[in-house]
């Protein structure tokens, strides 16, 4: 008999999926042997209590499918068993497999279905048994792929939200920056205004005969910074573009009171 489970949503973390979920089943009694484990396989040999079987693990697009097919075990035959054949007929049971008209399962199956139908239900005790115990342990595997995939979930949701939250502060970071860009290139395009007028000034006051070497000195030094900046501020090195700035704004408010001196 196979029973077929998915589990949901989990192949990313397969390698984790086959761990706890080994793991879980140990703790659970199951003893796991003969354990083959790929990258997107595993293989392994299954027992709990006196069922066994094998386990094969395997990603399925975005999902995780476990196959477990159950190895039924030989049985022992009860006495009830034992009498049912000898009340359906021993020599007939020899007789058949002698004629080999049927094999030995065979015949054994024909003799314990003729003492069923005589009322020796304990030939089937063994049976019953074994499909007890299989059921109880597929309801096991599927309760246990459940916590696992629930775990993993947990997972991957927590995963997502540090993803969310890493996009958010990357926007953040973006409108701060286009903040800056705006803000940046508002006071470059304002200090350049000003470096032309004073440069224009420092012109005229030299044509009309007075002393501005002071004064040019300086806002030549400010017409340097502000290239320094613009320059920054293209290759977006934010950190070094309002000091030039700021600089360069000093060096032309000091031009202005050199060429003030100048003239008066």
């Amino acid at each position: 008999m196979v029973f077929i489970y998915y589990s949901q949503g989990v192949s990313s973390l397969y390698q984790d999926f086959t761990e706890r979920l080994m793991s879980h089943l140990a703790l659970k009694g199951t003893e796991i042997t003969h354990q083959v484990l790929n990258a997107s396989t595993a293989t392994m040999h299954v027992k709990h209590t006196d069922e066994q079987g094998k386990l094969d693990i395997a990603v399925e697009k975005e999902n995780v499918k476990v196959t477990y097919t159950v190895e039924r075990e030989r049985k022992e035959f009860t006495k009830g068993a034992a009498g049912a054949i000898a009340g359906a007929g021993l020599g007939g049971l020899i007789g058949s497999i002698l004629r080999k008209d049927q094999g030995m399962g065979d015949a054994l199956a024909g003799a314990l279905g003729g003492a069923a139908a005589g009322g020796a239900y304990g030939a089937y005790e063994g049976y019953e048994e074994s499909k007890d115990e299989r059921t109880r342990f597929a309801e096991v595997l599927a309760e246990t792929i459940k916590e696992v995939e629930d775990e993993l979930q947990y997972i991957i949701q927590g995963q997502e939200d540090a993803k969310e939250q890493a996009r958010e502060r990357g926007r953040q970071k973006l409108e701060e920056d286009n903040a800056k860009v705006d803000e940046y290139r508002g006071q470059l395009e304002e200090l350049y205004g000003q470096v032309l007028a004073v440069q224009e000034e420092v012109d005229m006051a030299k044509s009309e005969g007075a002393n501005v070497t002071k004064a040019k000195g300086r806002i030549d030094r400010a017409d340097a910074l502000y290239k320094e900046a613009q320059v920054s501020f293209e290759k977006k090195e934010y950190g070094t573009v309002r000091p030039k700035i700021t600089a360069a704004q000093n060096m032309v408010d000091k031009a202005r009171e050199a060429l003030s001196e100048a003239q008066s």
